[in-house]
């Protein structure tokens, strides 16, 4: 795709994005981070749940001030539309055949894009060689197929709630809409190499990403190991099999200010012998313990458990970490939200950026998730406003004026949240 050549390694590409939520708004926005021309369809007629999502700018509720959402689409402009009038279907369909999109991306249950007459078949006779990417909860196909739902369905489905959380209580499950955040990089994955196969055989291809497929996928040893034996893995806290100790502790908490937690923990997870003989030295632990082998320390891990949250309840979260790192014991502070803002490593990465939000003013936004040697991308647009650059891209793609415009907004067609 000729990177050496480029800024940014998709400049040039083209992608209209009917995505929401999730998945699909994080995918797209690997694309546009480096380069690619992204035009987000949104509505606020059917708005985005994560645009009323808090945090939001200033703790003042609002659909343009959520950091959430503006998170997973910064670098991308918006066109506000009310995809239930069959004159905006008509607006869209010029658009794609004008336009020409490379990539077309949706997140709706199958009979949505169809029922609009934009789903793949549709939309591949006006572009032979698109590259269509869909992801729902279940796939297009199969008897399943129009289950709507969210990631944390999707994470509850492929059995993470079943074996996330402690052996005497309930599923917790991992946070938040867990098919989420582990799908994108699959999904990001599959788009690059069509978008590779089309520049070497000219021809497009639908993608059909299922959400609960693809976060089923990291549950692969558990599957092959139950298929090899009959065994089903239950909840079991923090324990692993092969390591101990291998959990959380509590610490110190020094801070006192009005956004810190109330609480303060230390992840330790130690696999190998030398790490316990080093860590024992540190916590002076007594000689019968400091012998123990990994089996005599997991029968007798309620008296260590205790020793260490002594140890560990004497002194900063991060001080812990940096010490036992020192020693080659693995260990991380486990950080609130505000604890990240003082991450040492993601401060040298001057990952969070400051990018003017058209209502709010400046905001803080995540830094990219990779960077790229040759074309490292970058951050260089807020999230937009629904409708923000309707003039713009109308005009750009179909010499729309602004008085035609204007009237589309009266009929409703176009839609805008300021």
């Amino acid at each position: 795709m000729g990177a050496d050549t480029k800024e940014s390694l998709f400049d040039g590409l083209k992608i209209l994005d009917f995505t929401w939520v999730g998945v699909g708004p994080i995918t797209t926005k690997y694309f546009a981070d480096h380069g690619a021309n992204v035009i987000k369809i949104e509505s606020v007629s059917r708005l985005d749940i994560l645009r009323d999502a808090a945090p939001f700018k200033d703790g003042i509720p609002g659909i343009n001030r959520s950091q959430f959402s503006g998170n997973y689409n910064s670098n991308k402009r918006n066109l506000g539309l009310n995809l239930s009038l069959p004159k905006t279907l008509e607006l869209v369909k010029n658009i794609i055949c004008e336009w020409q999109p490379d990539v077309i991306s949706e997140s709706f249950t199958p009979r949505v894009m169809k029922s609009w007459g934009l789903d793949y078949l549709s939309v591949k006779n006006m572009l032979p060689d698109v590259i269509y990417f869909s992801t729902c909860l279940m796939g297009q196909y199969g008897p399943h197929n129009n289950y709507a739902g969210f990631g944390n369905l999707a994470g509850a489905m492929a059995g993470f709630y079943e074996i996330t959380g402690w052996p005497d209580r309930g599923p917790a499950g991992p946070y938040g809409a867990y098919s989420d955040f582990v799908n994108p990089p699959i999904a990001f994955g599959s788009i690059v190499a069509a978008l590779d196969y089309r520049e070497r055989h000219g021809i497009g291809q639908h993608i059909d990403l299922s959400q609960y497929e693809g976060a089923m996928h990291f549950l692969a040893p558990h599957i092959m190991k139950y298929n090899e034996d009959g065994s089903i893995l239950g909840r079991k806290g923090n324990e692993d099999d092969r390591m101990y100790p291998h959990g959380i502790f509590p610490c110190l908490n020094k801070k006192r200010s009005l956004t810190s937690t109330k609480e303060s923990w230390v992840a330790i997870a130690i696999e190998f012998e030398y790490q316990w003989e080093e860590f024992s030295k540190i916590l002076r632990l007594p000689a019968s313990i400091m012998s123990q082998n990994l089996a005599e320390r997991k029968s007798n891990r309620d008296q260590i458990d205790l020793l260490i949250s002594k140890w560990t309840s004497q002194y900063d979260s991060r001080y812990i970490m940096n010490l036992l790192q020192s020693h080659k014991i693995p260990s991380g502070m486990v950080q609130s939200q505000s604890d990240m803002w003082e991450d040492p490593h993601l401060d040298h990465l001057d990952f969070f950026q400051w990018l003017e939000h058209s209502e709010v003013g400046p905001m803080p936004y995540d830094g990219l998730q990779f960077t790229l040697s040759k074309t490292p991308g970058s951050l260089t647009r807020a999230q937009a406003m629904i409708g923000e650059h309707n003039l713009e891209i109308l005009d750009e793609i179909l010499s729309i004026s602004p008085q035609e415009a204007a009237n589309l907004l009266n009929e409703g067609i176009l839609e805008q949240s300021f």
